[in-house]
């Protein structure tokens, strides 16, 4: 069953997104590891040449500053660290742009910030420029622009995971692969002879996050938590992803090839369309809108739009075209969307039914606070 599964998975990634790990990419020494770059360069090559189009969202850019620097601990401030990712993602960049050469191909370098994804123009800015070197026959390398992201770059766990779902998401790519320091997600510590590989992920519940195991402090930020994160928001919008092993030369080919690596997490709805993904996985809120139980109900199980009767507070400061969350009544998100109303207007017609609305606001320009049409369930 996982064979065929795997194979239909397979069949249909006609686009793939894979991220590559700092500890994938470098040695115990933290130094930039040129033979497993040249190795994965080689991959993407094959997978290009069977006529499948990739992009590379790559970490590694403090791990190879530090070895070019000769630095045998990383930097505790913030300037020095952003000094140091600066240095290493030239020599990161230059070490792929070599090894894709001896393939005839190139690598091009897009470093990326939340702000580039939050702003719609810009966000369709990046898809266009990706899809433009695709068409060019060169290999995107994303990364996160550490020398300007600053909650991003001290941030323990999600960065550059939850960047390449948001680069899945953002090309529609059929399949997100995660290639890390550890072979998938284990049902037990990684560590743990006993412990095995989990093959297939179905639904994304409590029994599936409780099996985190954390390997320990290191160079890279991500773990176990942020690739289940990233793997939540790409099979949310109705796409796959896979964790597997990165140092295992020929993975991502097997992947491909419908093999059984790693671990496989399936879409856990139908597909979501590229605006819907922009609004619920993407662009961050700016409010937050608390929904009584009767709200949530019509959303999440009827697809209703929400009107300004079913809403209980408000948070944040926003303004018309804005995301903002629905929240249920302990603070858990299920759903965002567009407002209709700024903040303001929408603190005075809370919990009104539809014809108060205008003596309210002294005009009634929408019957909907966010309707069904702008808004997107994000699982919780």
């Amino acid at each position: 069953m996982h064979d065929l599964l795997r194979q239909e998975v397979a069949a249909t990634a006609d686009l793939v997104v894979v991220k590559v790990g700092t500890r994938v990419l470098t040695g115990d020494d933290g130094l930039l590891n040129r033979a497993r770059v040249t190795s994965l360069a080689e991959e993407l090559h094959q997978v290009m040449a069977g006529g499948r189009r990739v992009a590379l969202v790559s970490s590694g850019a403090v791990g190879s500053g530090m070895g070019q620097l000769g630095l045998k601990k990383r930097p505790a401030d913030l300037a020095h660290l952003q000094a140091v990712a600066a240095v290493g993602q030239a020599h990161l960049v230059q070490a792929y742009d070599q090894a894709l050469r001896q393939h005839g191909r190139h690598a091009a370098q897009l470093l990326l910030t939340a702000d580039d994804l939050d702003h719609r123009t810009r966000y369709l800015n990046v898809r266009n420029t990706i899809l433009a070197l695709m068409d060019l026959g060169a290999v995107p390398i994303i990364n996160e622009n550490d020398t300007v992201a600053v909650d991003e770059l001290l941030t323990t766990f999600g960065d550059n995971d939850r960047l390449a779902a948001m680069v899945t998401n953002l090309l529609r790519a059929p399949l997100l692969v995660l290639l890390s320091d550890v072979d998938g997600l284990y049902d037990g510590h990684p560590r743990d002879p006993a412990s095995k590989v989990v093959h297939t992920v179905t639904s994304l519940d409590a029994s599936v996050t409780g099996l985190v195991r954390e390997m320990g402090p290191g160079m890279g930020k991500g773990g176990m938590a942020s690739k289940l994160e990233a793997a939540r928001l790409v099979t949310t919008a109705g796409e796959n992803c896979v964790i597997a092993g990165g140092r295992t030369p020929g993975n991502l080919a097997r992947i491909l090839a419908g093999e059984i690596v790693g671990t496989l997490f399936v879409p856990q709805g139908g597909t979501v369309s590229s605006r819907k993904r922009w609004i619920g996985f993407t662009a961050q809120p700016r409010g937050k809108l608390t929904l009584d139980a009767g709200a949530q109900r019509a959303v999440v199980e009827q697809g209703r739009s929400l009107l300004a009767i079913g809403i209980a507070a408000v948070e944040g400061k926003f303004v018309k075209g804005d995301v903002v969350s629905l929240c249920d009544g302990s603070g858990t998100e299920f759903a965002r969307g567009l407002t209709n109303y700024n903040a303001a207007d929408v603190e005075k017609i809370k919990g009104l039914k539809r014809d108060a609305i205008a003596a309210a606001l002294s005009h009634c320009p929408y019957d909907e606070v966010i309707h069904r049409d702008n808004m997107v369930l994000t699982g919780g």
